[in-house]
């Protein structure tokens, strides 16, 4: 993404990683790179998701049967769907109608669904605006915009973050979400 900061050091340092035995034998590379900032590079922790899940001690931990997965991938295109919605409309409006909260949210540099398409789903609903759009913050920051709608409806964006924002931006989404399971207003 644009605006993501250079991972360049992400690069030559997965170079060195091109073939995966045990998480134990990376893990003082691993450390070392700390010292790179990866947490402002997405495609290090990916790195270390897959490292992680497939290492036999944490499977066991887990208690993944052995045998019964191959290799993990995040975001595998290869998954066996039974059921597919194609409408969540009538599922939202239902638990809506029985006095469930929603916390609906989008990072604002959404690409695959854009906050816009969002609004539109909730305009759909039909809902009337109870208290109209109005900043968030975290840490004296504006971390997104916020609209509260009837039924108990909230939608925020959050500001800077891609497709899965609390991938771009986890304290904002760590706070949001906080804010909002404890009843206060974002």
């Amino acid at each position: 993404m644009i605006l993501d900061p250079s991972c360049e050091e992400v690069q030559m340092f997965k170079n060195r990683f091109t073939h995966r035995r045990f998480l134990d034998e990376k893990l003082t590379n691993l450390v070392s790179f700390n010292s790179v900032s990866p947490k402002k590079c997405r495609e290090y922790l990916y790195d270390l998701s897959n490292y992680w899940a497939n290492d036999e001690k944490v499977q066991e931990a887990l208690h993944v049967q052995k045998g019964s997965i191959g290799e993990w991938e995040r975001c595998s295109q290869d998954l066996d769907y039974i059921n597919k919605i194609d409408n969540a409309i009538p599922y939202h409006v239902n638990l809506s109608a029985k006095g469930y909260r929603s916390l609906v949210y989008s990072g604002d540099h959404d690409m695959s669904i854009p906050f816009q398409s969002t609004q539109a789903w909730i305009r759909s609903l039909n809902y009337s605006i109870i208290d109209d759009w109005r900043p968030w913050n975290v840490e004296g920051q504006v971390a997104g915009y916020t609209r509260t709608y009837s039924n108990k409806m909230t939608f925020a964006t959050v500001k800077g973050a891609g497709h899965i924002a609390p991938e771009f931006k986890p304290s904002e989404c760590q706070a949001m979400i906080s804010k909002w399971f404890s009843y206060r207003l974002l």
